[in-house]
This record gives C-alpha cells, structure tokens and sequence, in this order.
C-alpha cells in the first residue's frame, strides 16, 4: 500500500504541492487528474524520489521512502516520451532492468517475450527502435517498465504524445494490461477521458492541493464543488434551493440531492418542442452526434443545450427539456466536502 500524508513540495517561495493525502491499496490504479500546473507530476516525481518533500511523508507497505534513492525503491518509471535507447533493439530495451537481477540470458529471453507479447508485439525483440511507430514505441516503454516486476508503476502523461484515436486503443490495452499483471499505478493525466478509462479512483488536482478523491463513476455524479465540475465539464452551475424531501430546486427543474447549487452538464437541457423551458438561441455549434447550442433563458442567461434531428438557427425562438440525470448537486461551501482535503468551494467561474 502506498501512503501520501500531509504532502508538500516547495521551489523556494513556490509551493507546487501542499498537504495531500493520498492512499493507494495493491493492485490498484490511482488517477492523479488536473489541469498543466497543478502540481500532480511533481507529487508523481516525489512519490519516485526524483523531487525532496519539504512537509509530510511518502510510505511503501509502512516503509518510509524519505532518504531511499530511486534506484531501490522498486517503483517503474513511464513518461510521455518512453526514451527508447536507440542503440538497443526492442528486446534490449526491454531486458534492460533485468540485467542485474541474477536471471540468466535464458529467463531474461523469456521474460521479453511474455511481456511483449501482453503489450501486443509478439516476435519484436530484434527489431531495431528506430523502426517502431510511436504507439509501438509506448508499448515497448510500457513493457520496459513492468519488466523488473515494479512495486508501484509511475506513469507521467504516458500517451499525451500521440494521436487521439491511437490514444485511446492504447488507453484500453493498458488498462488491460494493468489487470492482468495486478501491478499498483500512479497515472498522471490531464485528460478525464483517460482517467475516468483507466483508473480504478481518481483524485482531481488543482493549484498543488486535492480537490476531490473517489471511484471514477463517484466523482464524475458528486464532482463536490464548482471548480471540480467545471474541469469535468459541466458548462453551467445555477443557484439551488431545498425542495420536497432530499432534492433540490434550482431555476431549470429538480435534481436529487441537497444542496446550494446544480451543475448542468451539456446534455442536462435538451431541445424538445414539447419542453417544459423556452428561450432564444443565440449559438450553434454543430458536432459528429450531435448539435452544441447555447440558449438565452429569460430571468436565467445563457445555458448550454444539445439538439439532436433538426438543427436550430441563431435568433430561432426553442423549447428544452430538462433530464435532471445530467446534473449534479453541489454541496454548500461551507460545509467540509467528503474526500477532499480542503472545504468544498469555487476557486474560479
């Protein structure tokens, strides 16, 4: 199990992390999600030994890290750019972290084998680096990095470097990979769709602190304050008051749960003709599946809304349903927020 306590990294008068508390038990994938800045490479590479704490502490199965170098802490490394040695082929490269264990030339072989062929590239060990594509590339890092059996794997923004469909068929074959080896991952990301994809909890980053920690399906229906919910996409967040039982009101509809405010994801306000809601649209962003507009609301402003079939025109008077499904209850700022390490609130709009 890997504990983060009162966490803190400073570069002189800057503080890049500051009092996170992280747990990650054995065989699980822990998402470190958050906007570039925020903070979650350096506890990434605090967590690695390659940055000193200045407060808190970093424990491996009850051992304290502080004072281990890197080499002995037993953690995988994987960044953006895997860093191949060019002058090695696949199974060089792959075979490198064995090469001090005792193995013999024989076992090592076979461990070579057995990794490239769970990331999908049977019969590449002669091949030469230089041939590989970039998705191949990640692949042979990615086997690189298991190769030596690593306590705990710390992945850097691993396929940030590659196209979006290359992305995501990579996304699922580690997260495959992952599972079927029962390794313990650190995935840092700034994607949601790669954190919600791959991770088992993610914990959302913002300015050196965690804003929310919890399973991916949690935290995406409880974001637990503005901020949160605003880099996970919700588009909009409207006043909310206390209505019949444990739901709350805000200007659109009802939503369960109770709060003092509603964020609105995109698809929470729909064009229906037979819509409850009317307003003008003021624009259309057209899309693959379906239509972006924005509304203007009388006593409510602008709101973003979806159109499937028929698409609207700018000025064109639309009617919305609203599908309280898409929002999210926001809970009062003043009130601490669960697996938070700070009170819930906005930061910014």
């Amino acid at each position: 199990m890997l504990d983060i306590e009162k966490a803190g990294v400073t570069y002189g008068t800057l503080t890049a992390v500051r009092d996170v508390d992280l747990h990650l038990l054995d065989g699980r994938v822990l998402a470190l999600l958050g906007p570039s800045g925020c903070g979650k490479s350096t506890l990434l590479r605090a967590v690695a030994g390659l940055e000193p704490l200045s407060a808190g502490r970093i424990t491996r199965d009850g051992a304290d890290m502080a004072g281990i170098p890197v080499h002995r802490r037993r953690f995988g490394l994987m960044f953006q750019d895997g860093v191949l040695f060019p002058h090695r082929t696949v199974g060089g490269n792959v075979g490198y972290g064995l090469a001090r264990s005792g193995r013999s030339r024989a076992a090592i072989g076979a461990r070579v084998a057995e990794l490239l062929e769970l990331v999908g590239l049977p019969g590449y060990a002669d091949r030469a680096v230089g041939t590989l594509s970039g998705g191949e590339a990640q692949r042979v890092a990615l086997a690189r990095s298991l190769a030596p059996e690593p306590r705990l794997l710390l992945l850097d923004e691993p396929l940030a470097a590659l196209d979006r469909a290359l992305r995501e068929r990579l996304l699922a074959d580690l997260r495959q990979v992952l599972t079927t080896t029962g390794t313990t991952a650190l995935f840092v990301t700034h994607d949601q769709g790669e954190a919600f994809a791959i991770a088992d909890e993610v914990a959302v980053m913002n300015v050196g602190m965690i804003r929310r920690v919890g399973e991916p399906d949690v935290v995406w229906r409880a974001p637990g304050d503005e901020w949160v919910a605003r880099f996970l996409g919700y588009t909009s967040a409207l006043p909310g008051s206390p209505h019949m039982g444990n739901s709350t009101r805000c200007a659109v509809g009802v939503v369960p749960g109770r709060g003092s405010s509603v964020a609105l994801r995109p698809t929470a306000l729909r064009l229906d003709p037979a819509g409850e809601l009317s307003g003008t649209c003021t624009a259309v962003e057209p899309g693959p599946d379906v239509t972006r507009v924005t509304v203007e609301l009388t006593d409510i402003g602008e709101l973003a809304a979806v159109a499937e079939g028929d698409r609207p025109t700018v000025g064109e008077q639309v009617r919305l349903r609203f599908d309280p499904a898409a929002a999210a209850v926001l809970p009062d700022p003043s009130s601490p927020a669960p697996s938070t390490t700070e009170p819930s609130g906005t930061l910014d709009r």
